[in-house]
């Protein structure tokens, strides 16, 4: 088991007499990601509208007045991961996938798998279907684009990430997902924190992952490289980005860039270990 404290602080500047916050930054809670404690502060007191939705996608709906806001979030959470040999871990046909895993089969606004059918095919498809089939699109994805900060904005999607062969962590996972998808295996994204970043990319950061439906469950999978997945906490989980914005605005506001912080909390007698990295496939849904 790891446990990790995490923490984000958001920084506005609400210029219209008033703004609407639709946030997804706290911690999920799931069969395998327990919230042992939680603090939730914003300056100036706002009243704030929870809401969980089936994927335990925790949003916090707001009105701010003209003004500084400023959101404070800290948790101490465990994940329990589910450790599996990958090479157990089979594609399952379309006709016997759980019907609430369908919709991940589908393109949507940033991974047109529908566009990128041949490509998946003449790369892929002659592959063993399976993990390491998985696994292999990761690693295309991971050494054919390259990482470079703030080189995408909101509006590019998989198929600019092919063509231009750079992003972030959300184009990674973008491209991946939409090849996944495209040889029928479901595929979806997950936002987290980028634990074990090499620190010359930057302060710490959100980050984007994949998830992919295999055997029996969903598998985690980073194709962007830069993390160490076992400490890869769950905040969100949609579709693709568009699903999960930690910030969604409306109104004219001016943001500073999130400060985030995230930190192994490690006792060995207890079996709390620091997240290490893994051969292993790993599920934390």
């Amino acid at each position: 088991m790891n446990r990790l404290r995490y923490s984000v602080n958001l920084s506005y500047e609400i210029l219209d007499a008033t703004a609407d916050f639709l946030l997804i930054i706290e911690a999920a809670k799931t069969t395998r990601q327990c919230v042992l404690s939680e603090c939730l502060a914003l300056t100036p007191a706002v009243a704030v509208t929870r809401y969980t939705d089936p994927l335990c996608n925790r949003m916090l709906r707001m009105r701010a007045e003209r003004g500084a806001l400023t959101v404070r979030y800290e948790a101490v959470v465990d994940i329990n991961h589910r450790l599996t040999d990958g090479l157990s871990l089979t594609e399952v046909p379309v006709p016997e996938l759980p019907f609430d895993v369908l919709s991940y089969l589908a393109p949507s606004r940033y991974c047109e798998s529908d566009r990128l059918m041949e490509f998946a095919m003449r790369e892929f498809g002659g592959m063993r279907p399976g993990y390491s089939r998985v696994y292999a699109i990761r690693e295309w994805v991971r050494n054919h684009v390259r990482f470079l900060s703030r080189s995408t904005n909101e509006r590019t999607s998989a198929i600019d990430t092919i063509v231009e062969r750079t992003g972030v962590c959300r184009d990674f996972s973008h491209l991946m997902i939409a090849i996944c998808r495209a040889l029928s295996i479901p595929a979806r994204m997950s936002s987290s924190v980028d634990y074990g970043a090499d620190p010359a990319l930057g302060a710490p950061d959100f980050h984007a992952v994949v998830e992919v439906f295999l055997s029996d469950g969903w598998y985690l999978l980073d194709p962007s490289g830069v993390s160490i997945p076992t400490g890869l906490l769950r905040i969100g989980t949609g579709r693709d980005a568009a699903d999960i914005p930690f910030a969604a605005i409306f109104g004219k506001v001016a943001s500073k860039r999130p400060f985030i912080g995230i930190q192994p909390m490690i006792d060995t007698s207890a079996g709390i270990d620091p997240p290490l990295a893994t051969t292993s496939a790993i599920c934390t849904w």
